[in-house]
């Protein structure tokens, strides 16, 4: 027994000892629970944007934008003449509902013609679409109820009779991109889009910390000293290898039905400008941390939380102001966004243009402290000439 508690003991010192082991022990689990609890905190989503359609402009309809305002859940981002730019505008806004209120609608509600508002839903984030929807049909049927109850009782029907005889207002909801309403459609390319990025970081934070731990890095400085190359050298086999994974990917769609119709070259540019900010991501930690073992746990220690914090399921404008900050960090986020425009809601280039800017922001930092940091390590090598027996 005596032997026994030595030895833990001795696993005691070793553990404080390892640094980088105590950091991620005792400081993921921390970290972990406050950017969760951060994350969903709130527990229901609220001021989703919406965008109205007033071809009426009335008093009615500028009432009927007023409850939508006064709802806790749904707010109006914008008002429109017209269904012209409607579906861009909500894709600029983030807006998962389009309300159309039709020309002559306050005339044909006094005239007791038939009407109708259109809700325009876009279910590509089934969780925010619904909550939108939900509220804003609250909307509606709150005020059609109280012109059928008003108007009841401008008829002499008692206050109590008329509360029983109206019906909803009429209402038709079209789904746009309803395919994410299955939700293998919606989690499957977000679920594997975040394992991409997790086995490219890994995979190239042992590019240079493997070359460090093995002592090789003298001889891949004697044959090459150029740091761009050497950059690009270790950079390219990962590229090409990630062509493979998107066919794979392209493959797993056709055999669970889901199939992805991939258009344009916006797309194709967007995707090879997160692998290289992803890959020179994964070289910089590489670079930094000359340890395989510590840079690939620092490495999970970022990639593990990223799809809870990309906003592809949970809004980022209903997360914390610090725990948003932290996602535009990583390119998942920046990606993920791009994905769902042009992909799942046929959106343009210039909508995701802050996301495309995420990305050439994240791989142009990354790059040029790799290119410094690689630059000294070179320089020090080089001060230690090679000894050869």
């Amino acid at each position: 027994m005596k032997t026994f508690f030595s030895l833990v003991r001795r696993e005691f010192q070793l553990f404080f000892q390892n640094r980088v082991l105590m950091v991620l022990f005792l400081g993921a689990p921390l970290m972990y629970g406050v950017l969760v609890g951060s994350v969903y905190k709130k527990g229901a989503v609220t001021n989703l944007p919406i965008v109205v359609v007033d071809e009426d402009n009335t008093p009615l309809s500028r009432q009927l934008i007023d409850m939508f305002n006064e709802n806790e859940v749904i707010y109006v981002a914008s008002v429109l003449p017209d269904n012209f730019n409607a579906h861009k505008e909500a894709l600029r806004k983030e807006a998962t509902v389009v309300v159309n209120i039709p020309r002559n609608f306050a005339a044909d509600i006094n005239y007791n013609r038939p009407t109708e508002v259109t809700m325009f839903v876009n279910t590509s984030n089934t969780l925010t679409s619904n909550y939108a929807m939900m509220a804003t049909n609250v909307c509606v049927a709150t005020l059609k109820a109280g012109i059928q109850i008003k108007s009841l009782e401008k008829k002499g029907v008692p206050s109590y009779v008329a509360t029983q005889q109206y019906e909803p207002f009429k209402t038709t909801i079209i789904r746009q991109n309803f395919k994410s309403g299955n939700y293998l459609y919606f989690m499957l390319p977000g679920v594997l889009l975040t394992v991409l990025q997790q086995v490219l970081m890994l995979g190239l934070a042992l590019s240079f910390a493997s070359e460090f731990e093995r002592g090789t890095f003298k001889e891949l400085v004697a044959k090459s000293s150029n740091v761009f190359q050497l950059l690009f050298v270790k950079i390219t086999p990962y590229l090409l290898m990630s062509v493979l994974i998107y066919v794979l990917y392209y493959i797993y769609s056709l055999v669970y039905r889901m199939p992805l119709h991939v258009e344009g070259f916006a797309f194709w540019s967007a995707s090879i400008l997160f692998l290289i900010a992803v890959g020179f991501l994964g070289i910089l930690v590489s670079i930094a941390i000359p340890n395989q073992l510590q840079a690939t746990e620092i490495l999970m220690v970022v990639a593990t939380p990223s799809f809870i914090l990309s906003g592809f399921t949970w809004p980022l404008s209903q997360m914390p102001g610090w725990v948003v900050a932290f996602a535009k960090c990583i390119p998942l986020t920046h990606y993920l966004q791009i994905f769902r425009t042009l992909i799942v809601e046929k959106g343009t280039v210039d909508v995701v243009s802050s996301s495309i800017w995420g990305l050439v922001i994240i791989a142009s930092i990354s790059f040029v402290l790799s290119l410094v940091l690689l630059q000294w390590k070179i320089n020090k090598v080089q001060k230690r000439p090679i000894i050869s027996t």
